[in-house]
């Protein structure tokens, strides 16, 4: 093993997005190696390159890159070989296999690829997100959400979610909890795109009293208890009152028709 950790240099003209996955494929291969990645993206002019390679050479790192430009290529090609850098080119064997091939030249217009797919990418994006923050992970990143979930624990809040998240959309959630502050952050945010999660409460009993006994939990406790529950019901609907949230009442429906009245309301909205 060496001394000190492998740095790798991944370079690209778009977002590195290739060049990343398949370094990570291939280093999946080498589960006890401790490698730093660095990815240097969006590089569109030769000094940027020329930097990113010198930043390479100081940091005595392998370099990878995926460049669909001929002419940055060939900067990286040479730049590496005179900085005595080891270089892979991921993309530029392909080209040169498939320009005679084919008979045509490349566009060569970075990022060509991620916008001919950007629906995907986005409900990629979607679905980190709304992992990322549900069950109120995160509030400092609720700003970037389409779309707010609050309510007591085992209202639906974390399925809508991840349901919505497969449709594209950035969805955050909160649980109320007796006794616990609600984070200010939730307050700043449009209270046009919050919805508060009701749920009648034998239903919600019923959702609690599987849960408990699912995590192997018996006995009496506040998190069953009717009247605590009701209670909890009450103030959650007091807070969507008082902060002008709209409300979703999740009382016998399907994930799906919940999310589609959310969605009816935020689409009507805009």
């Amino acid at each position: 093993m060496p001394s000190t950790p492998l740095t790798i240099f991944i370079l690209s003209g778009g977002a590195g997005f290739s060049g990343e996955y398949l370094v990570n494929t291939v280093l999946a291969q080498y589960p006890e190696a401790h490698v730093k990645l660095k990815t240097v993206s969006s590089l569109r002019r030769e000094a940027q390159v020329r930097e990113a390679l010198a930043q390479a050479h100081k940091n005595q790192a392998l370099v990878v890159h995926t460049f669909v430009d001929q002419a940055l290529r060939r900067v990286v090609i040479e730049g590496a070989a005179h900085l005595g850098l080891e270089a892979i080119d991921l993309s530029g064997p392909l080209f040169d296999w498939l320009t005679p091939a084919l008979g045509q030249a490349p566009a060569g217009q970075p990022g060509l690829y991620r916008q001919l797919h950007q629906q995907y990418f986005e409900r990629v994006a979607a679905i980190d997100y709304s992992m990322a923050h549900d069950d109120g992970k995160h509030p400092e990143g609720w700003a970037q959400a389409d779309i707010m979930l609050v309510g007591v624990s085992r209202a639906g809040k974390t399925p809508l979610s991840l349901y919505l998240a497969v449709l594209g959309w950035k969805v955050a959630n909160y649980p109320l909890v007796p006794q616990i502050p609600v984070p200010e952050a939730l307050f700043k945010l449009d209270p046009a795109r919050v919805f508060g999660v009701n749920i009648d409460l034998q239903q919600l009993m019923l959702y609690r009293m599987k849960r408990q006994a699912g995590l192997g939990v018996s006995g009496p406790s506040a998190y069953v208890d009717p009247e605590a529950v009701e209670e909890e019901l009450r103030e959650a609907r007091r807070l969507f009152r008082r902060h002008g949230f709209k409300v979703i009442n999740m009382t016998d429906k399907t994930i799906e028709m919940g999310a589609d009245e959310i969605l009816q309301r935020v689409e009507g909205r805009r």
